[in-house]
C-alpha cells in the first residue's frame, strides 16, 4: 500500500458540505470554491465527508458526489481523504469502494457509531474497510461521537498489520502521541482532531491537525503549523493564542453548526445544516462576528503581526 499518509504533516481542513437554500440539495459550486480556497491557502490535504461534512446526513449518491467535486476542485495538488463512517461494516465498505472510484486518495475510518463494538470488532471493521477501498487509511478515534474508542493496543495492532498509516485523535489525550510513538515508532502519522490543543499535540509528537477552524482561517492555521515546523515556537504560540477565541466559538454548539455560521457570515456558503442540526443561535453568531472581524484582515492578506493580533483577540 502507498505510503501516502506516512509523511503527511500540517493543516488538513475537514470540509463542511454546503447545501442550497430552499431544497437543501448539495451546493456543488460552493463546495468546489471552499476546497479551492483552503488548498490555495496552503492546506496539505482535505477531508471530505467527515463529521464536519455532515456525512451521516448524506445519501450514498451524495457522499460520492461530494468526494468527486472536491477531488476535481483540488486536482492532484493535495490528497483528498474521504470519510467512510457508518454503523454497519458493509455500508462503510461500500462507501470506501465508491470513494476509491471517484478520486479519493485515502480514507478516514472511524468506529461504527451507536453499536459499541468490541476491540476485536473494531479491528475486523477496519480490516474490511481497508480491503474494500484499497486506499491508505487514517484511523479516526472520536469516542464522543462513536460511543466506542480504539485502545492503544488496537491501534498498534492495526498499524503493525499495515492496515492504517495515520491517526486522527479526537480524544484530547495529550499523552497519547508519546505512548503511540513508543508502540509504533515514528511511522504512524498522528494528527490532532481538536483545534484547541493542536499546538500542544504538536509538542507531544504530532504531525498536524485535521481542523474545523481551517475551514474559516486556513492561512492562519497553516502558518501555525509552518511556524512549528520551522521551530519558531514564539510565533506558533502567538498564532495559537490568536486563534483560540475562534477555536472556542466554533464549538459553542454542536459541530458543524458554528463553522457553517462562520462561513455564512463570510458569504462563502449557506449557513444552514441538515436536520436534526439547526442554524446557530444568535449569541453564537454574534460571538463569531466579533472574532472574525479581528482575524479576517490577517487571514485574507496572508500575513499578520501575531503580537498585535494577540492583544486584539484578548
Amino acid at each position: 500500500m502507498s505510503p501516502l499518509l506516512t509523511g503527511l504533516t500540517g493543516a488538513i481542513p475537514a470540509l463542511v458540505t454546503p447545501f442550497r437554500p430552499g431544497d437543501a440539495a448539495l451546493d456543488e459550486a460552493a463546495l468546489a470554491r471552499l476546497a479551492e480556497r483552503v488548498v490555495n491557502r496552503g492546506a496539505s490535504a482535505v477531508v471530505a465527508c467527515g463529521s464536519t461534512g455532515e456525512a451521516p446526513a448524506l445519501s450514498p449518491h451524495e457522499h460520492a458526489r461530494v468526494i468527486k467535486v472536491v477531488a476535481e476542485a483540488v486536482g492532484h495538488r493535495v490528497p483528498v481523504i474521504a470519510g467512510v463512517g457508518a454503523p454497519c461494516t458493509e455500508t462503510a465498505a461500500a462507501l470506501a469502494q465508491a470513494a476509491s472510484l471517484v478520486g479519493a486518495a485515502a480514507l478516514l475510518v472511524s468506529a461504527p457509531p451507536y453499536v459499541k463494538p468490541t476491540q476485536e470488532g473494531l479491528h475486523a471493521h477496519v480490516r474490511a474497510v481497508s480491503a474494500a477501498g484499497g486506499l491508505p487509511l487514517m484511523l479516526y478515534d472520536v469516542p464522543s461521537r462513536a460511543a466506542a474508542a480504539f485502545t492503544d493496543e488496537t491501534i498498534e495492532r492495526l498499524y503493525t498489520a499495515g492496515l492504517i498509516q495515520a491517526l486522527k485523535d479526537a480524544t484530547g489525550d495529550l499523552g497519547r502521541p508519546l505512548r503511540l510513538r513508543g508502540r509504533c515508532g515514528q511511522g504512524l502519522a498522528q494528527f490532532s482532531g481538536d483545534d484547541a490543543t493542536a499546538l500542544a499535540h504538536l509538542a507531544m509528537g504530532g504531525a498536524g491537525c485535521v481542523s474545523v477552524t481551517a475551514n474559516v482561517t486556513p492561512t492562519l492555521c497553516v502558518a501555525l503549523q509552518n511556524a512549528w515546523q520551522a521551530r519558531d515556537i514564539d510565533r506558533a504560540t502567538d498564532i495559537a493564542r490568536c486563534l483560540a477565541p475562534l477555536d472556542a466559538a466554533l464549538f459553542h454548539e454542536t459541530n458543524p453548526i458554528p463553522v457553517k455560521a462562520a462561513l455564512g457570515l463570510l458569504r462563502l456558503c449557506e449557513p444552514t445544516p441538515r436536520l436534526p442540526l439547526t442554524n446557530a443561535a444568535g449569541a453564537t453568531r454574534a460571538t463569531l462576528a466579533r472574532v472574525l472581524s479581528i482575524l479576517m484582515p490577517y487571514e485574507d492578506i496572508g500575513t499578520g503581526t501575531p503580537r498585535r493580533l494577540r492583544r486584539k483577540a484578548a
